[in-house]
């Protein structure tokens, strides 16, 4: 029976390659070349991750990808308008991204491999903004930070030993 579960939780996942490059090593007889993926992978409601393989042809190179995306999933919070909870901004190597929650009705305002991770994860209605680098794995890594980074209400009002009711304006 686990195999069955574990077969159900791989086929929910959705994956989407973000950026394949061609990368050579120099050893003593020539170049050596190989392929880089980057791929994106989640499940629309609240899991996502980015994974990045290196094989010899695009094919393995996007399964090591995905292997590596899983080991690595991250859990969001998302609001009951598929938006994320609060501003919130990331930041990976010279990528950075600024994210604000947004009205119903709004959709995915954000490019590149930012509006890729945030589709996957299930956020519906956003206001993301690149800054920084163009560079698709670093802005990814970027997003995935700043959702990390995301907390909710009663995760705050836990933290701080409180009660939710203490952050509610009367």
């Amino acid at each position: 029976m686990p195999n069955n579960k574990n077969k159900e939780k791989e086929n929910e996942l959705e994956r989407k390659v973000v950026q394949i490059r061609r990368v050579t090593k120099v050893v003593k007889g020539g170049k050596k070349l190989s392929f880089r993926a980057v791929v994106i992978i989640g499940n629309e409601k609240g899991q996502v991750a980015v994974g990045v393989g290196k094989a010899g042809d695009v094919m393995g190179a996007v399964k090591k990808g995905v292997a590596d995306g899983k080991k690595h999933l991250v859990e969001i919070p998302l609001t009951k308008s598929n938006s994320i909870t609060h501003r919130i901004n990331g930041r990976a190597g010279a990528a950075k991204i600024m994210m604000r929650p947004a009205a119903p009705g709004t959709g995915v305002i954000a490019g590149g491999s930012v509006r890729t991770v945030l589709e996957l994860a299930g956020v519906q209605n956003i206001l993301a903004k690149q800054l920084g680098s163009n560079n698709p794995l670093n802005n990814a890594r970027a997003t995935i930070d700043a959702l990390k980074n995301l907390k909710t209400l009663s995760s705050t009002a836990k933290d701080r030993n409180l009660s939710v009711e203490h952050f509610i304006p009367q």
